[in-house]
């Protein structure tokens, strides 16, 4: 068993959503989060309110799986991201379980 925790801009959550069901995962859970990056740009000291920066809006999914599941899924957002004009690629992490009920 493995616990997949996938975070994505809000505009590629249909994207995501398909992805989940190519790589077969039908149960997982998700939240609305705020993405945040520190960065020292033009554009942040040049904001009205340079000590406040805004986050972007996210996604996050989670699902407990197989690894068989995992492997496709990574596949899946492998090559997603390689098609991306973005510095905010689709991230996903995979950790063991070592015991559930």
């Amino acid at each position: 068993m493995k616990l997949i925790i996938v975070t994505a801009l809000h505009e590629f959550q249909k994207q995501v959503l398909k992805i989940f069901r190519e790589a077969n995962i039908e149960a997982f859970s998700s939240s609305e989060i705020d993405g945040y990056k520190t960065t020292n740009s033009l554009v942040t000291t040049q904001s009205w309110f340079p000590g406040e920066q805004g986050g972007n809006e996210s996604s996050m999914f989670f699902s407990f799986t197989e690894e068989e599941k995992v492997k496709k899924l990574f596949e899946l957002l492998r090559k997603f991201n390689s098609g991306l004009k973005t510095d905010n690629p689709v991230r996903a992490i995979v950790l063991n379980v070592e015991e559930h009920i």
